[in-house]
């Protein structure tokens, strides 16, 4: 593009064409002409997104409370903040479907084959540990995935998966710090 057809564009649209266009596409919500990305796309990805942070909380809370041993109160404590950290996702996550104009769907029908992160089996402190630990990895390689894959065609759901990846970052960060301590040695190479 040359200079001169660059600055024949105005760089914002004047405010009678914005306003005029938010009345015409009133029925759009939130979704706005600007927006590029696939909305149902988008929708069916924050799905998937939304079973993981509910597989999230159930696995932090079942660990919360069945955790046992002596040392195992500081590690319940830990899962139940998680838990309750992971419900906040969940919601965030569910917000953002129905700005979208989808509908969140919380059905538990099927819930284990859409969510990327597993419910898990653990039976006792150190495997819980393992279990979320692992999840916590999954949950952050797929958050960074997604962030890459929205970029700036949906800044809204990208500066979402953002702020919580960060938390999911911590959580992993807890969750081999709590691993280390209770197996008496670090996973992490040199």
């Amino acid at each position: 593009m040359d200079k001169q057809s660059k600055n024949s564009q105005p760089f914002l649209t004047d405010v009678k064409t914005l306003r005029e266009r938010a009345r015409k596409n009133i029925a759009s919500g939130g979704v706005t002409f600007t927006y590029q990305g696939d909305v149902k796309k988008t929708i069916d990805i924050l799905q998937a997104v939304l079973a993981t942070e509910i597989v999230c909380v159930l696995r932090y809370t079942m660990h919360a409370v069945a955790a046992t041993g002596i040392s195992s109160e500081g590690v319940k404590a830990e899962f139940a903040q998680h838990a309750k950290e992971e419900a906040g996702h969940m919601n965030e996550v569910a917000e953002r479907i129905n700005q979208l104009g989808g509908k969140p769907d919380f059905n538990p029908a099927g819930l284990a084959t859409r969510a990327a992160s597993e419910y898990g089996s653990a039976d006792n402190l150190i495997e819980m540990i393992k279990e979320n630990l692992i999840a916590e990895r999954i949950a952050v390689d797929h958050y960074r995935e997604l962030i890459r894959y929205f970029g700036n065609d949906d800044p809204g759901t990208r500066t979402m998966l953002e702020g919580i990846l960060v938390v999911e970052e911590e959580h992993a960060n807890d969750m081999q710090d709590l691993l280390v301590a209770h197996e008496g040695r670090s996973m992490r190479p040199g």
